[in-house]
């Protein structure tokens, strides 16, 4: 009995439907026109609609299907003096505006430095923990101190993160 159930689960997986393989996208129409698809969600201030996203294997012979264009959406008349600007989808948003690039957290980390962008996550792994935390109006300070003495503090803003130095 557990032979011919485990032979039907097997038929099926093999000869299952090429739809079980497709998935959900949003498409995320901003103020100004444009148009991102991501698996994410769309920000909260454009528009959201659920898609079905589903990819075709090659050489089907049949056509892969586009997505449905809404019946609002305008055509554009007048031509763009820039070129837009390529927009990211599902970007890792780091919470302190992405001030710095994954290389350059990763060379601070490693040799140590701190630069404005980073997380207190991205302090703690270069320095560990610190021997003194204090907090005051909504802002945090890490003290470390060295083996000669030598002190050094490290002031986080509101969100958490390494602010400019002299600046806001």
């Amino acid at each position: 009995m557990h032979g011919l159930l485990r032979a039907a689960v097997t038929a099926l997986l093999l000869c299952s439907s090429p739809l079980l393989f497709a998935s959900s996208v949003y498409r995320c129409v901003a103020s100004d026109g444009r148009i991102t698809f991501t698996r994410h969600g769309c920000p909260t201030d454009q528009q959201q609609q659920l898609q079905n996203a589903f990819n075709a294997s090659p050489g089907n012979g049949r056509p892969t299907p586009m997505a449905n264009d809404t019946p609002e959406r305008t055509a554009r008349t007048t031509k763009q003096s820039n070129p837009q600007e390529p927009t990211i989808v599902g970007q890792q948003d780091d919470g302190c505006g992405n001030r710095i690039t994954d290389r350059e957290r990763r060379e601070a980390i490693i040799k140590k430095e701190v630069r404005p962008g980073m997380t207190r996550t991205d302090v703690d792994s270069a320095f560990g923990k610190p021997d003194k935390i204090s907090s005051r109006n909504g802002r945090t300070s890490y003290q470390y101190r060295d083996n000669a003495g030598n002190t050094r503090q490290i002031d986080f803003d509101e969100h958490n993160c390494v602010g400019i130095k002299g600046g806001k």
